[in-house]
């Protein structure tokens, strides 16, 4: 699974920061999570595949979080899309599109469905063949939602030597992966655990951006591979982050600590802040495995990472 991060910014395009978006895929599936201003020329700046997307996550309705998403779904029209597309958000995203196309005249090519989530509890929403995605209690000053894509459950991996050594089938292979024991013709039984080797740790990468800091939040995102917290505010300016319902990045660190994340990115940066040296430094005293995320950056998830 990889993160690749569109836009990292805060209110505003500034610092030479893009509105919030992200793309996030695994070797099947193409999501983008969040859509503001800006966002198509991210993804054909770096050359995504953006035909691909079948759903788009959103996780409230600002401004800086989803005015690039009416461009977005124009474009695919123009281009005499067919394939729906499905759109996932807080109450309100299809009047706000539906009313733009009708003032604009437009009339989308390929069908949409909406589907609403909340923000009282977590709850799966989507999931394919190979992950599960999930909504994120966050607490912000309007119906907001993070979002938490979870590889599912991998079936064990047959040891080489024991297809040939106990001659299988491809019955008794697929049976052995479930987790069956083998039975041999003279009545022996060979325990699974002889025959297999457990799959790799199973992945995930939750996005959680806008929220003021939440025991909620850790815990819905508990054991997470990757975390991205927003980090709008520096200490210094925790009361105004209060205020607004942001976080610092001290309290994200505290966050992806209690929720013993494997590693912290974080992002939203407010304009003030030229760099994000004071969010890095101030987060890692609280949860060592911490960066600020990177315009532009593709992220692997549970990997160390890399520029593309």
């Amino acid at each position: 699974m990889w993160v690749r991060i569109l836009g990292n910014s805060s209110g505003g395009p500034f610092q030479g920061r893009h509105y919030s978006a992200q793309w996030v895929h695994n070797q099947r599936d193409y999501f983008l999570v969040d859509c503001g201003e800006g966002t198509q020329e991210q993804l054909y700046r770096y050359q995504l595949p953006v035909d691909r997307v079948n759903q788009i996550f959103i996780t409230h309705l600002h401004g800086d979080h989803v005015f690039g998403l009416f461009g977005l779904l124009t474009s695919y029209s123009l281009k005499g899309r067919q394939r729906p597309i499905q759109l996932y958000s807080p109450p309100g995203l299809s009047a706000f599109i539906q009313d733009v196309a009708r003032h604009c005249g437009i009339r989308f090519s390929f069908p949409m469905e909406f589907i609403e989530v909340g923000d009282e509890r977590p709850e799966k929403v989507f999931e394919s063949e190979t992950l599960e995605v999930s909504t994120v209690p966050l607490r912000h000053g309007t119906c907001c939602v993070g979002w938490l894509f979870r590889e599912k459950p991998r079936p064990l991996n047959i040891r080489p030597e024991s297809i040939e050594q106990y001659g299988l089938t491809f019955e008794q292979i697929r049976a052995v992966k479930a987790g069956a024991d083998l039975t041999l013709p003279d009545g022996r039984v060979v325990a699974n655990g002889a025959l297999t080797l457990p799959p790799k740790p199973l992945l995930s990468y939750a996005y959680c951006s806008d929220t003021a800091p939440s025991e909620a939040v850790a815990e819905a995102v508990c054991g997470v591979s990757l975390l991205y917290h927003e980090a709008t505010f520096t200490d210094e300016h925790i009361e105004e982050a209060a205020a607004a319902l942001h976080s610092t990045a001290r309290q994200a660190a505290e966050v992806a600590r209690t929720a013993q994340a494997g590693k912290l990115l974080l992002g939203h940066f407010s304009g003030r802040y030229a760099d994000t040296e004071q969010h890095v430094r101030q987060a890692r005293e609280v949860f060592p495995n911490v960066e600020a995320a990177v315009e532009g950056v593709e992220y692997a998830v549970g990997e160390p990472t890399e520029a593309v």
